[in-house]
């Protein structure tokens, strides 16, 4: 996996490679946008992003950027507690969160007419990742189905045994004070679709491929296969202003 984040990176670094110098009225200097990100390695919805560009020459911007993610294990699976009817997430231990600034730049392929149109642009970026790892609790009736000696803790196949006792999850914030910090580098390569009918206001989607690689293996689920590297393919629905 290691050769797909040397791969994306590559990539990445294409988009710093100078324009042809020409001159264009509609050239920005600063732009920022927001929006959502989904993924390959998240739910229905991944994160957050934001991102700064600006005019470095014709058709060429750097950025500075912003992800904020939540990755999931691929065998995770939501099951229901026969006590409460409570769901829970069967043998997982950890939440994964991931901070990712990032560097990069904006190639202008294709630019749009001045009022309306389409704008295609290469994006390239990397930085490093802060892989969050925050405790997952559960509430496990010690008791069994009879008893009611219910504690909240952290999941652990050892103490937990039996999936029948665990009546659900704790709330997400039980376990943020217990956060361990997971360093990491990430490199993403994509395109992106603009489209703005007034030179300072944008919407557009991005599409990309994005490696990710950590020093430690990442547990969330101690009883599955654990990785240290992530590959996932993006899409990110963004609008923003530039002046």
């Amino acid at each position: 996996m290691v050769r797909y984040l040397a791969i994306t990176l590559a990539l990445a670094l294409l988009a710093l490679v100078p324009a042809a110098a020409q001159s264009d009225d509609e050239d920005f200097r600063n732009e920022l946008s927001y929006g959502i990100n989904f993924n390959s390695n998240a739910g229905l919805i991944g994160g957050a992003f934001f991102r700064s560009s600006h005019f470095v020459r014709d058709d060429l911007y750097q950025l500075w950027g912003l992800e904020i993610v939540e990755v999931k294990h691929p065998k995770e699976s939501r099951w229901y507690s026969g006590q409460t009817g409570d769901f829970f997430i069967l043998g997982k231990q950890n939440y994964m969160f991931v901070l990712r600034p990032q560097y990069g730049a904006e190639y202008v392929l294709f630019r749009k007419a001045a009022e309306s149109g389409v704008q295609v642009n290469a994006v390239g970026a990397a930085g490093p990742s802060l892989g969050l790892l925050v405790p997952y609790y559960i509430r496990y009736n010690y008791g069994g189905a009879g008893g009611n000696d219910v504690r909240t803790e952290q999941y652990d196949p050892q103490k937990h045994p039996i999936p029948d006792n665990i009546q659900g999850n704790a709330n997400l914030f039980t376990g943020f004070g217990e956060t361990k910090i997971r360093p990491g580098l990430h490199a993403k390569a994509g395109l992106s679709f603009e489209y703005g009918r007034y030179k300072e206001s944008i919407t557009g989607i991005e599409v990309g491929f994005l490696v990710e690689q950590y020093f430690n293996k990442m547990i969330i689920i101690p009883e599955a296969e654990n990785y240290s590297t992530f590959a996932s393919v993006y899409l990110n629905i963004y609008y923003g202003r530039r002046k």
